[in-house]
């Protein structure tokens, strides 16, 4: 009989308190084997997981979780947490459908003080806690915000920095710094924390001299912060370096070594005394402890299927088959720009994951990564817009939500030549609710000055980025996640007339209007209907906006019953834009659409997802067979 580990022993935080110190190493290498064991036959978030694990121990083995809170930022480095809090046994389901979800989630678990996927949220959110706790006259509550150093170059993190230092909060913000996003950060946060350096015994007898000063009656907050500013300026004066988080009022501690699990704990227990906004800096390796992860850590960050032994990646055989959308895109675009010299390339920080990265390595002084900030993207592409360059600036569906007033104020407004490339339109999968790309056709639909298209299949998407080169003003094209429809892609492109869709196929009694790739979809469905088939014509619509009206009249007056189908949300989509245009028309003419219902939609595969939206092939099929009955 095997001897039991220290991690089955561990259901809750309350079991990991009852180890001493001593043991917390052994736990350690248990927990991250754990990890690679099993990411090694179910994908997920592998680098940054590992990353945390000495500190994912010491948060729960020195707070009192899940009373005190613990915010993870992003979401991708919270599998320890995870399996620390109750979930070790159902962790094999992890971002699979109706298993566990890959980011923390107040659903699933008390101890998931916060749901998280985009990035830079927790230290806001954490704030928020900390007052409210203040408020509610919580006084021993503690509130930590986990957050990295990629994430740290987003806007919204900054804000929460600045506020923080204003409100009455004990907020301890855990900087974990590993130097690499999912991809090498480029910017002036990560040179700043590569560099920086500030002695902890020094913040130590600064606190032990304000307790003392409070206790003779000869401080308040206003001679502290004076003291504070004092003192900083002192220590940046003698260490040449501003520290940002001093600078803010922020006591800052480390750094330190973010795998020294004792030494860890030892810092927790001291900090956590301490009132006032304080920043504990960490420094980690991503991928710590499987050393494919350490050598490679973008690669690695979601590394898919690989042998744990030897540390190989399991990678289909994608022979004859057809690419990635965002291969596509990166190579057209690098092909565009060997054209025209005043094309460039904007990405918030994922030039690997929309394939930037082609053009970033022949073209490197045109491409821009800038970091996990995608209103900042937007609003320098308007910039480059401006100046009469060309910017293809490639946000993914769901993070594009971040920049949407600096589309409408920076971009639309002006009637910008910006063309916006949104990556991860539609279903995505199982990053779940905060990935799916569902909303982008409502959300955009309503602002003056867009054209606003979706390809069909890999050769349209080349045509539609061509056609946006050769359109003067702001240009939105949208595309799914993962492989297409076309094994012979590179066709030469051709300008599309703007706001005109076509007829894929001919029928004389209902029309099924599609708009995207789910289009294929569309054209099994019908394929299944054998003779019934000569019934049902199908219209790929291919431009959100303009409406194509001369095809939707021509619809109208042949065609008494119409289908719309797209991967997007109902509400304010492009069946609701049809029904609109069929109403003021005065169209007697029978619509039923189908789309993403008023809700968010969970993690599973695409295929799994479309079958419960009631979006895959076999769906629409009994969808058209229904009408064709009505």
């Amino acid at each position: 009989m095997s001897k039991k580990t220290l991690l089955e022993s561990i259901n809750t935080p309350s079991d990991l308190k009852k180890l001493n110190k001593n043991q917390l190493p052994q736990l350690c290498d248990e927990l991250r084997q754990f990890i690679i064991d099993e990411l090694s036959q179910n994908p997920g978030h592998l680098g940054s997981s590992l990353g945390v694990v000495e500190l994912s121990v010491a948060l729960h083995y020195v707070f009192n979780t899940p009373y005190d809170r613990v915010v993870w930022d992003v979401g991708h480095q919270a599998y320890a947490h995870k399996i620390l809090t109750g979930r070790r046994e159902l962790f094999h389901t992890n971002r699979q459908f109706k298993g566990i979800s890959g980011f923390p989630s107040p659903k699933e678990s008390e101890y998931d003080s916060f749901g998280t996927g985009h990035s830079s949220t927790s230290i806001s959110a954490a704030l928020g806690m900390s007052v409210a706790a203040k408020l509610k006259g919580e006084d021993l509550r503690q509130v930590v915000a986990v957050i990295g150093d990629g994430s740290l170059t987003g806007g919204l993190a900054f804000e929460g920095l600045n506020n923080a230092s204003i409100n009455p909060n004990n907020l301890l913000i855990i900087l974990n710094d590993n130097g690499i996003a999912i991809d090498p950060i480029k910017s002036g946060i990560g040179k700043f924390l590569s560099n920086i350096h500030t002695s902890a015994t020094y913040n130590s007898f600064r606190f032990a001299i304000y307790k003392i000063l409070k206790w003779l009656h000869l401080m308040n907050d206003e001679r502290k912060n004076k003291i504070i500013r004092l003192g900083n300026s002192l220590k940046a004066s003698n260490i040449n370096k501003n520290n940002i988080f001093e600078g803010l009022n922020i006591r800052y501690f480390g750094p330190i070594d973010g795998h020294d699990i004792q030494g860890l704990v030892h810092k927790l227990e001291k900090i956590k005394r301490f009132e006032g906004p304080k920043v504990l800096h960490c420094i980690t390796v991503k991928g710590k402890g499987y050393k494919s992860a350490e050598d490679s850590a973008t690669v690695w960050h979601a590394p898919g299927i690989f042998n744990k032994e030897t540390g190989e990646r399991i990678k289909e055989n994608n022979e004859q088959q057809p690419p990635l959308f965002q291969d596509v895109f990166g190579h057209t675009l690098l092909e565009l720009a060997k054209e025209n010299d005043k094309i460039v390339g904007i990405t918030p920080a994922m030039p690997s994951g929309c394939s930037m990265c082609f053009m970033m390595k022949e073209m490197p002084h045109r491409v821009f990564d800038v970091g996990i900030a995608e209103g900042h993207a937007v609003t320098f592409s308007a910039g480059l817009a401006k100046e009469g360059l060309i910017p293809f600036c490639n946000i993914y569906s769901s993070f594009m939500q971040r920049a949407y007033d600096n589309v409408i104020h920076d971009v639309a407004l002006q009637n910008l030549k910006v063309i916006l490339c949104l990556d991860r339109a539609g279903i995505v999968g199982s990053d779940g609710a905060t990935h799916q790309g569902e909303f982008d056709m409502a959300y955009f639909r309503c602002i003056p000055n867009l054209t606003i298209a979706s390809p069909y299949n890999e050769i349209e998407l080349r045509n539609l980025m061509f056609t946006a080169l050769h359109h003067n003003g702001p240009f939105v094209i949208r595309y799914p996640r993962g492989k297409g429809y076309v094994v012979d892609w590179r066709k030469p492109m051709e300008v599309f007339p703007i706001g005109k869709g076509r007829c894929l196929k001919k029928g004389n009694q209902l029309a099924v209007i599609s708009i995207g790739p789910i289009g294929n979809k569309v054209a099994d469905a019908i394929e299944l209907l054998g003779d019934d088939k000569e019934k049902v014509a199908h219209y790929d619509l291919r431009f959100v906006k303009p409406l194509d009206t001369d095809l939707l009249n021509e619809i109208g007056d042949n065609f008494s019953k119409i289908i719309t189908v797209e991967d997007g949300v109902l509400n304010g989509g492009v069946g609701s834009e049809i029904l609109e245009f069929m109403s003021e028309k005065h169209y007697q003419i029978q619509v039923e659409r189908m789309g993403i219902p008023d809700q968010f939609v969970e993690h599973g595969t695409p295929n799994e997802l479309y079958e419960m939206l009631g979006l895959d092939a076999k769906s629409i099929y009994k969808k058209i067979v229904e009408t064709l009955k009505k």
